[in-house]
């Protein structure tokens, strides 16, 4: 009897710190999410749509992304947007505008400015890496949702990190599917929310259909990203993350 009770305190005790390191890996659950977001590569055709209280208007965009690092966004309608493009290779960042035939590289503090009028920044269209660099990151609770366990995490930014958040926080589910991230300023004032919807089978795995990016202090402005196609994980040239590929995308 004494030799099970010995048994039963060291099981406690030992799990107990396993559990703990768990709760505090919150890295490891951004980085598999992260991963599970952009796979080895994708490519994904996506209707924009930006919303605003007097007008609303619908782009429709194709991305490929690679690694952690690279992508390129294209807008491929309608006529008067086509061909504007945004290339992300590294830590730097490409636009190019058909109109004037023109590229401009972004600096730093471009990065995090609005894409094409919309509530998305140039780093969130990219899926950036920044996020997991730059950003120290804390399980801080746990929830169920449709019978799954739901990771509730705060990231913080490094110090000197070169961020304009304050801080994110995001709801992860057990299986890595993103299901909210909130942007917030140096004040730890709410800015803008992303959700996601409709968790579908895509590509032979489950991923949201729909983005929904809301400014937290203006309900009736928000963009919305719904995808048309999406697979993941086939071969994309290097050739594809280039200046060159930028003016003249792939088809």
């Amino acid at each position: 009897m004494r030799y099970k009770i010995v048994l039963v305190f060291l099981s406690v005790l030992f799990c107990i710190p396993a559990a703990h390191a768990q709760m505090k890996n919150g890295q490891a659950v951004v980085q598999a999410a992260f991963d599970y977001w952009r796979g080895k590569t994708s490519t994904a055709v996506v209707n924009m749509t930006i919303h605003r209280p007097e007008w609303e208007r619908t782009m429709t965009i194709k991305a490929w992304t690679k690694g952690e690092k690279d992508s390129l966004v294209v807008i491929i309608s309608p006529a008067k947007d086509s061909g504007n493009s945004t290339l992300k290779k590294g830590p730097e960042m490409w636009v190019y505008n058909p109109k004037v035939n023109r590229v401009i590289k972004l600096p730093p503090s471009m990065m995090a400015q609005s894409w094409m009028g919309s509530d998305f920044s140039n780093n969130d269209l990219a899926k950036s890496d920044s996020l997991l660099h730059d950003y120290t990151h804390k399980i801080v609770g746990m929830e169920t949702q449709e019978g799954k366990k739901v990771y509730l995490i705060e990231s913080t930014p490094k110090p000197a990190a070169p961020v304009i958040w304050g801080k994110q926080r995001f709801k992860i589910r057990e299986d890595y599917i993103m299901l909210t991230q909130e942007f917030y300023d140096e004040d730890g004032k709410l800015v803008k929310s992303m959700v996601a919807q409709r968790i579908e089978m895509q590509d032979g795995k489950l991923f949201p259909q729909v983005w929904v990016m809301r400014k937290a202090d203006a309900r009736d402005e928000f963009t919305k990203l719904v995808y048309r196609e999406l697979t993941f994980d086939r071969d994309i040239p290097d050739g594809t993350f280039s200046l060159t590929s930028l003016k003249n995308p792939p088809r």
